[in-house]
């Protein structure tokens, strides 16, 4: 870092001893500066014990000087510590991070680069590009913001020279080849020229800024007074909606105090009567007492006596039949009630339905902006799909209104004639923005320019085709009269689209993300970049670690040579430059001999180094599992890597051999079966018995069976008509084989680990379903 500030004066306020820079500087005699350490470690040695000699002059000193402490020096020293400090925490908050320029001269901790020198074609830090403001032979050199190398891919040289036939940029050995005799510039000048036109959109950008802004303070008006509005429209429904409820709560004290009023009325006239029915009903009791006495005496004299005044007042103890009759029914007043809650109900939906159709009408008749025929228009940001759909339209699309009608209207888009809309998913545009927008779609598309699709074109007319692409560049190749277009792509030839979807693409477009980026030329070993998940134009059988080399580059498509593919096609900004310590990698093939398989043959750049540590870790020293254990494949395992053949996980076996990470294991349903250490798990006394216990059962033939529940599907298949409630006979038993007659399937062929025997009731259970 220090070294960095003093430059070509590092040598001055360096020990001659350590080579680095004084720490506590002493001066002896001879004037010669060295640190105190270094000086006094220097003549305590041996070859010092008589004379004591200047290590620079080899000045000698009969006695050992004395050592005087260089006070300025020291200062000199301290001050260029704290300069060096401060930088370093400067540039330790500068640390180049993804998407900046980093310095070039950096070890280790590499900072953001600040100025880039196009004479030495590098770019520095704040630190290291001190010498070019310090060195008088790197002053000339011209220094500017920290940027990428603009480097001519064919020469390797600066670009410095615009060729305008092929509206490039080209070095100053492309003018002696490909475009000699063509109309040439130097950078500067055609930056001009470009500048001013450049300088001419920003003018119109900022009108437009302008026009936006008064628009935005307009609006946020227009949105505070409508607030306000809504506020006090608020404010008096809820005041009139409470007076309403109020007066009918009003009301409906009134018919209930009527009603109970009513109710008293009627309930005391009601007792009245039901005291004298009671009355009338105690005289007739009394009466009837002296009946029953006179008609039990035994005195016959004493009966015909009484017996006339008896029956003859019997007429006239005849009392008017009573009942409760009030003078109206409350079932009429529920009756009544009910009619007029109903008819308030309508009533209060009819009106309320007004203002509500009343509200949406103001909001749909009173287009924003006063949109109004012949005004130029586009779909507002905010829209994600507009009501009617897109069509060919698009966000960016500006079009003339021709017809209002209500909420509804009707625009002409260059994309799509009468195009159907809602006004309030519509805003204006002014003349600017439309100058603005509209700017690509002035510049003229003519047969053998070089075109892509448009960013904003979501899926284009004629869709996109075989490998096709937003970055995708082609050439026109012919332009028809309904402005419809036919494009030669990389990938796919005779594209077809149309003119509003495609926009032309300068160098700058071109080699942007490319050649400028990433320096990939013809010849260049490449490789895909870690962080393409997968090539635009797909793996094939190149994977990651595949190194080829570039034989042709088209724009953003290259074509690349791996070992596993030959003409390869990918993305020029999806590969990456392979440094020659990886490609000193040779991509020829190779034969391994694989405890599976012998003479094995793959490629390099599909294989890696394995050390003990790799073979052994999951294997041996991790799970002990030897030769005569138990096991089975671990429940973590969904498939393993040599399949499952008839095993399954409930499947347990027996090793046989081991072998590095491989091994071979005897189950009931597949002998000799090949599997690796670490998917495996030894299997305890007990669970090897519980496991195994169905497979103990002996099935002969004549027996009835099925397919156990526990098989998804069995190792011959299913047949036809066979299912897990299917009941057969064995027919015959070949080894671990059985032939089985089901009902609907003869001749069924299964293995014996797969079946089941069943008894009498389940048969016959199984039969019946």
């Amino acid at each position: 870092m220090a070294e960095a500030i003093l430059g070509d004066d590092q040598d001055q306020y360096s020990c001659s001893i350590c080579l680095d820079l004084l720490n506590d500087p002493v001066t002896i005699p001879c004037g010669h500066s060295y640190c105190s350490s270094c000086i006094n470690e220097c003549w305590t040695t041996p070859d010092h014990k008589k004379t004591y000699k200047c290590p620079q002059c080899r000045h000698a000193f009969n006695s050992k000087p004395p050592l005087n402490k260089n006070t300025i020096l020291a200062e000199i020293m301290e001050k260029l510590r704290l300069r060096t400090k401060l930088l370093m925490s400067e540039a330790a908050q500068s640390l180049a991070g993804p998407g900046d320029i980093a310095c070039d001269f950096c070890a280790g901790e590499v900072f953001k680069a600040v100025k880039s020198c196009l004479e030495c074609r590098a770019s520095y830090c704040e630190i290291h590009v001190h010498p070019h403001y310090n060195v008088p032979a790197l002053k000339k050199h011209k220094l500017v913001k920290a940027t990428v190398m603009p480097i001519c891919s064919k020469h390797d040289k600066l670009l410095e020279v615009y060729c305008r036939t092929d509206q490039v940029c080209v070095c100053m050995h492309c003018l002696m080849d490909d475009h000699k005799g063509h109309d040439t510039v130097p950078s500067t000048i055609e930056r001009d020229e470009k500048q001013m036109k450049l300088t001419a959109t920003q003018t119109k950008v900022k009108q437009t800024i302008h026009a936006k802004e008064k628009d935005l303070q307009k609006m946020k008006m227009d949105m505070t007074s409508h607030s306000d509005s809504a506020k006090e429209a608020v404010k008096n429904c809820t005041r009139d909606f409470t007076e309403l409820a109020t007066f009918i709560e009003k009301r409906s004290k009134e018919v209930i105090e009527k009603i109970k009023a009513q109710e008293k009325a009627d309930l005391d006239q009601g007792a009245k009567l039901q005291e004298k029915l009671e009355g009338e009903i105690t005289e007739l009791k009394k009466r009837e007492g002296v009946l029953e006495t006179l008609l039990e005496t035994d005195d016959n004299i004493h009966f015909l006596q009484n017996y006339e005044s008896m029956s003859s007042s019997s007429g006239s103890d005849v009392f008017p039949s009573l009942s409760f009759q009030p003078c109206c029914s409350f079932e009429d007043i529920n009756k009544l009630v009910f009619e007029l809650t109903e008819r308030l109900k309508t009533t209060c939906m009819e009106e309320t339905n007004k203002t509500i159709d009343k509200v949406s009408d103001l909001s749909t008749n009173s287009p924003p902006f006063d949109i109004k025929v012949e005004d130029t228009v586009r779909v507002k940001p905010s829209v994600l799909i507009p009501t009617h759909k897109w069509g060919s339209v698009t966000c960016i699309s500006i079009g003339v209104v021709k017809k209002i009608q209500g909420k509804f209207l009707t625009v002409d888009f260059p994309e799509q004639k009468n195009w159907t809309g809602v006004v309030s998913e519509m805003e204006r545009v002014t003349s600017a923005g439309s100058d603005l927008l509209t700017n690509n779609a002035s510049v003229e598309i003519k047969v053998g320019d070089r075109v892509r699709v448009k960013p904003s074109v979501t899926t284009p007319k004629h869709n996109w085709g075989r490998n096709v692409t937003h970055k995708s560049v082609g050439v026109v190749k012919d332009i028809k009269g309904d402005d419809s277009l036919v494009v030669d792509f990389p990938g796919h030839a005779n594209w077809k689209g149309i003119l509003s979807e495609i926009e032309r693409v300068t160098n700058d477009d071109e080699i942007g993300p490319s050649s400028l980026e990433s320096n990939i030329k013809i010849g260049d070993k490449v490789r895909v970049k870690p962080s393409v998940v997968t090539p635009t134009h797909k793996w094939g059988a190149v994977t990651h670690k595949s190194i080829g080399v570039v034989k042709k580059i088209q724009g953003e498509s290259l074509t690349v040579d791996f070992p596993e593919q030959k003409n390869w096609t990918g993305i020029v900004s999806e590969m990456e430059i392979v440094a020659s310590a990886d490609s000193d990698i040779k991509c020829d093939s190779l034969i391994v001999d694989f405890p599976e398989h012998a003479n094995w043959k793959e490629i390099y750049s599909e294989m890696e180094l394995v050390t003990k540590d790799d073979e052994f870790g999951s294997s041996s020293l991790e799970s002990n599992i030897k030769i005569g254990d138990k096991v089975r494949v671990r429940p973590s395992v969904v498939t393993p890597t040599h399949k499952w053949g008839a095993v399954t996980h409930k499947s347990i076996g027996v090793v046989k051999k081991i072998q590095g990470e491989s091994l071979t294991a005897d189950f009931p349903e597949h002998k000799n079966w090949t599997g690796l250490v670490s998917e495996m798990e030894l299997v305890t006394g007990s669970c090897a018995d519980l496991s195994t216990k169905k497979v103990s059962v002996d099935i002969k033939v004549g027996d009835r069976v099925r397919v156990k529940p526990s098989i998804t599907t069995p190792k011959h298949n299913w047949g036809e008509h066979v299912t897990h409630t299917s009941v057969g006979v064995v027919k015959d038993i070949k080894f671990e084989d059985v032939i089985v007659e089901f009902p609907k399937h003869k001749d069924w062929k299964g293995i014996l680990s797969e079946m089941e025997l069943i008894n009498d009731s389940e048969a016959d259970v199984s039969g019946s379903s």
